[in-house]
Formats: structure tokens, sequence, C-alpha cells
């Protein structure tokens, strides 16, 4: 049997009785005549071919087991369409319906993630694109229109097109595994580390293709990922420079050691917050750039 096609307002109507456990109580609820409720349960009814509410005698309408299989459902609708008028509303006033976020993979994670749970309870409406990248790679994401706001690491090329804003810095320092030759040596002498594989973490941007920043031995790995180069340091496959924040458990179990180069003792690795210069962004993208400036602490 074909049925009829439910209007909003008798689902909100529906929803408004199960909530409330009454009649008397959903049209206190909504502003309307209990006649108006009643008369929209009667004809939601009807158009669907099914009794929603068990009313006999005088105790409070129970959902029949049609009621209860229509009732998730009829949530769901209704959230979306909340969800799509809130959107519309948010539109209106300048909030942005998409946002593409690159962010720096030496950025601390714990800190990221906070960020952007928090960001998702405030813009629930905003569709949020992360990308991870590394180097040049942040700049080029936001140059070329996928990101509208990119949180890289210390300048690599001048760039016209964007604007920056420093927001803080984390630790760089050289680590290698306890069996390394450079972590067996009381002191370092000056141009030991270049005869030692260094791990350098590689740039796929071509921005700075062909460029090296802080490698100093002439035997390298370049490696993409992050994660993939803080293992192979853990197997004293070479030595690099990594991120304080993600070594400090390894530093205080032996698992990495903390090497004393005298050409390369450590950096501070600043971050930048970076925006194309046409496109300033909305509320969204303000209130991340000026939630990471704020809960970035300097080291």
């Amino acid at each position: 049997m074909d049925v009829g096609q439910p209007t909003l307002d008798q689902l909100r109507l529906f929803l408004a009785v199960v909530d409330e456990g009454s009649f008397n109580a959903a049209a206190r609820k909504l502003g309307r005549a209990i006649s108006v409720v009643s008369y929209g349960i009667v004809t939601l009814e009807s158009q669907l071919g099914v009794t929603l509410f068990d009313r006999e005698g005088s105790k409070k309408p129970v959902l029949t087991p049609a009621g209860k299989a229509m009732l998730a459902q009829a949530r769901a609708v209704a959230d979306d369409v909340d969800a799509l008028l809130s959107g519309v509303r948010n539109f209106n006033q300048g909030l942005e319906a998409e946002l593409g976020l690159a962010i720096d993979v030496m950025f601390p994670t714990p800190l990221l993630a906070a960020i952007l749970r928090e960001f998702q309870e405030l813009y629930p409406t905003v569709l949020l694109r992360l990308h991870v990248e590394a180097l040049g790679a942040i700049a080029g994401l936001v140059v070329d229109g996928q990101a509208q706001l990119g949180i890289g690491g210390p300048e690599l090329v001048a760039l016209p097109d964007l604007e920056r804003e420093a927001i803080g810095e984390v630790d760089l320092v050289p680590v290698a595994a306890p069996g390394h030759p450079l972590a067996q040596m009381d002191s370092i002498p000056p141009g030991e580390a270049r005869k030692h594989r260094q791990l350098v973490l590689t740039d796929r941007s071509k921005l700075t293709e062909g460029r090296d920043f802080s490698v100093f031995s002439a035997s390298t790995w370049r490696l993409g990922d992050l994660g993939a180069r803080h293992a192979l340091m853990r197997e004293g496959i070479g030595w690099g420079n990594m991120p304080m924040h993600l070594i400090e458990s390894d530093l205080a179990s032996g698992r990495l050691k903390r090497l004393t180069i005298p050409e390369w003792p450590g950096m501070a690795y600043r971050f930048h917050a970076l925006w194309r210069r046409d496109c300033p962004g909305g509320p969204a993208q303000n209130w991340l750039r000026e939630a990471f400036r704020q809960r970035l602490v300097p080291s």
C-alpha cells in the first residue's frame, strides 16, 4: 500500500508527543492548541496507514510497534533539517561552509586534536578538510587554494601572495639510539656527524624542491613520514632532528639519546599561520588561527 508524504511539522508534532509524554505537554512546549497537536497526529497516522500511539483508556499515549519503528527515522529527518537550517543561517552570517586546514607534521598532535575537538563543537556545520604535510608543502596547499589556513614551520621561501603570523614554536633536537656510534661518544668532534647516515624529512612541495634544510651528513635517507623516521632512529639506523614533544618519553626511557653536535645543537622550530591575502577568511578560520596562537606555548 502506498503512503502519503508527511510534512516536517507533522514529524515535529510526533516527536514532541514522544519527548514530552502527552499531547497536552507537547502542545505547551510547541505553543500550539492541543486540538492542533491531536489533529496533526491523526492526519499523520492516516497518511502513513499506521497507528503511532496506543490511546486506550486515560493512560498517556504509548508508542505502538509501528511508532517505535518510525521514531528513529523521524528524529533523523528532523535533525537533518535542523542542521540544514543552521548551516544556511551560519552561511548568511558569513560562516564558512567548508574550510581546508594544512598542518605541519612537526605540530604537537595532542594539541591539534584538542583544538579540532573544540572547533567541531563550536562550528558543527563547517566541513573541515585536514591536510598534514611538511616544510614547503603547507604553503603550497594554501597558495593553490586547497587549504584556506596553513600552520607551517620556518619560512622557507618568499611568497608575496601569503600573509603570515608567528604563533609559537617547539624545540627541534638531534637524537640517535643509544647504540649508535654518535650516541656513544662523550664528546662529538666537529665534522663527525657528517660521517654517519642522517635521516631527513623530505619535502614533497615543488616550492622548495631540491633544497636541503638542516642536513649535515653526506649520507642521507629521505623519508616523507615523520613516524617512519622516528621508528628508524629508535632502531639505530641513523641520526636526525626530532621535535622534543615527540621524543620526550624516548629520552626518559633511554630509547633515544640527545646528541651534542657542535654544528647543530638544535633549534626553535617556529610555526606561522599562513593564509592568502585575497582570502582573509571568516569566523571559523579566524577562530582556528587564534586558538593555535594562544595554545602553542613557546618552548
